[in-house]
């Protein structure tokens, strides 16, 4: 970012932003209308620039109508068991250059081929799929999630990465969480 930048900003000119919000996130996230806003502090939003949550289907809308809003700095999904839908959310690694650290290669060597993107930080990656996560866990960097929270959601692919979603019920397993 240059250095007379908002301390907020997400993007480090017009160009970038305008081309980031061309991405799309997978489309097994984008049919399920769970989706927010949130604020530069990762508050849940609805669309109109309300509060939501990630328990109040009310407050959810389509893809289409979280993606079109002004409101906050960017969407996110509200993850429920109904669909199986799961993220592990893995903080910190990436380096200044966006490479991969070698404790999480570690953890993402047995990952199947599924959907990453890069979190809003830019030095975290959001692994989607598919497994049975009811109750939310953590350890370290590494929070793993399927029920009852929202995760914000970039359309910033990690490498090449697969557009679908794999079942990741025995990678999770693996997990030290």
């Amino acid at each position: 970012m240059p250095v007379m930048g908002r301390s907020d900003a997400m993007f480090c000119s017009s160009r970038c932003r305008t081309a980031a919000h061309r991405l799309l996130p997978a489309e097994q996230l984008r049919i399920v209308d769970r989706w927010v806003r949130f604020s530069s502090e990762k508050v849940p939003l609805t669309a109109v620039g309300g509060s939501a949550s990630s328990t109040n289907s009310l407050t959810w809308c389509d893809y289409d109508t979280a993606a079109a809003s002004s409101a906050g700095v960017g969407v996110g999904f509200v993850l429920s068991s109904a669909d199986r839908i799961v993220c592990v959310d893995i903080d910190h690694c990436l380096d200044g250059r966006g490479r991969l650290r070698l404790w999480a290669q570690e953890i993402l060597a047995a990952v199947p081929d599924t959907y990453m993107e890069v979190s809003p930080s830019g030095d975290g990656l959001h692994v989607w799929g598919f497994g049975d996560v009811v109750k939310g866990r953590r350890a370290g960097g590494v929070e793993i999630y399927g029920e009852g929270r929202y995760l914000t959601v970039t359309a910033r692919r990690w490498r090449k990465c697969v557009t679908t979603f794999a079942d990741l019920g025995e990678w999770i397993g693996m997990l030290p969480v």
